[in-house]
């Protein structure tokens, strides 16, 4: 809460005294290719809007009674679900575009990239925004509580001030950022890289190839089987999705694995909802230390992504959108085969057979897993690529890890030093407010 000593000519004012607030399309529009960007919770990123994932809209089936249409300068609040709180402003290149679920802020008392930055700050996001959003069983916020939020509000010359100094000082922070992101990016085409080289040439360079007799795989040594997954593995099954509470499973509670226990090749047994306690859950299908696990069902880019269990809590089940593949470990090992499944020739087999009419989400089925083609060394040669994998990967993490935390910790001084200018915590420079 905005409770310290303000600058004498500063004033704690609601947000509603301030700006008139609407809500978005509660139902998107049709999609089209060319239409108007839809601007949802996935696009907001503390106070940047992010093309990543954007659809685009026919505008003749957006209600014209709705006001849905986007004008530059107003801001983006998310209303409901792990990202609430979050906002951006609309920037020019956005202007018209389509308000989805979300709220759009219309400031008009105050000079609005101000407020932008207000809405990020520590006092309104975390000690007030926060509080709201968690008063419901899951994240949410409306209106009135948005409305309510209290802001430091200074005379507007100092606002402009204050925009203008925080626009620099972001830039630069968020230039620094790019760049640790890029690099992140690198790491992970080099994890790519160790993959895929590793289970199509192995690790002698000297050993002799053989045409696989597959365009997209090329070579392989000539000592390595070219089979078909199904021909090492016992059995696929594919799990249960009975309706399930809209919370986590707690201690001793049965839970029911979401998919995106399995983004990015990692488990996650926290990504789950519990079974309602009058469902009888199904036991065959509780996953236990050691299950290879797959995305049935997800975007272009994670379904078919791999996966172990190397730990879980008791009384978890397999989802309908996962399969959980059952290797026969004398042809094949698991920890080999979520890194074929990984690599890059197996990701076009995946890419290139997935179905469904959504861009955002596809599907493989249980054929064309089973026809998986990939080049399979000896048992032993397995083990070794195994164990040279792991070596790799553990020194691509720790860098991953290293690069993480500064982008952690520049982003909290970002929002800090926004807290601390729109708090009047500390001067602006005088070059700037003049």
């Amino acid at each position: 809460m905005i409770n310290h000593n303000l600058p004498t000519t500063w004033r704690r004012i609601k947000l509603k005294f301030l700006s008139r607030i609407r809500y978005g399309l509660g139902q998107p529009p049709a999609e089209m290719d060319g239409g108007l960007p839809l601007l949802r919770a996935t696009n907001i990123d503390h106070g940047r809007i992010v093309a990543e994932g954007m659809i685009y809209v026919n505008p003749a089936a957006v209600p014209p009674d709705r006001n849905a249409f986007l004008r530059c300068d107003e801001i983006l609040v998310v209303r409901s679900g792990a990202y609430t709180g979050d906002s951006a402003i609309v920037p020019t290149e956005y202007e018209g575009a389509v308000a989805g679920y979300d709220m759009v802020v219309h400031v008009v008392g105050a000079i609005p990239k101000y407020i932008a930055y207000g809405l990020l700050s520590i006092p309104v996001l975390k000690h007030q925004i926060d509080l709201c959003r968690m008063r419901a069983a899951q994240p949410h916020l409306n209106a009135k509580d948005l409305g309510d939020c209290l802001f430091a509000v200074p005379p507007l010359h100092e606002q402009l001030a204050i925009a203008t100094f925080l626009d620099r000082k972001t830039d630069e922070i968020d230039a620094v950022i790019a760049k640790k992101e890029r690099l992140i990016a690198l790491l992970h085409e080099e994890r790519q890289a160790l993959i895929s080289r590793a289970v199509t040439r192995g690790l002698d360079a000297s050993v002799a190839m053989k045409d696989s007799g597959v365009e997209w795989l090329g070579s392989v040594p000539r000592h390595w089987a070219v089979e078909r997954l199904k021909f090492c593995m016992r059995k696929i099954e594919q799990g249960w999705s009975p309706q399930c509470e809209n919370r986590q499973a707690e201690l001793g509670e049965w839970g029911v694995l979401k998919v995106g226990c399995m983004n990015m090749g990692v488990y996650d047994e926290s990504e789950n909802k519990a079974l309602p306690p009058l469902l009888e859950p199904e036991l065959a299908l509780e996953v236990r230390v050691g299950d290879v696990l797959m995305s049935r069902s997800n975007t272009v880019e994670l379904v078919g992504m791999g996966g172990i269990a190397h730990r879980t809590q008791e009384r978890i089940l397999l989802c309908d959108k996962l399969y959980r593949i059952v290797f026969d470990t004398d042809r094949l090992r698991p920890d080999y085969a979520v890194y074929l499944l990984r690599s890059r020739p197996t990701r076009l087999q995946i890419e290139r057979d997935a179905t469904g009419a959504s861009s955002s989400m596809k599907n493989i089925s249980n054929d064309t897993v089973r026809n998986l083609l990939f080049g399979i060394p000896p048992i032993e040669e397995q083990d070794r690529l195994i164990a040279h994998i792991r070596q790799s990967w553990d020194r691509i993490e720790q860098a991953h890890a290293a690069v993480q935390l500064q982008i952690t910790k520049l982003c909290e001084y970002r929002q800090a030093l926004i807290s601390a200018a729109v708090t009047g915590k500390i001067a602006v420079p005088q070059e700037v407010a003049t």
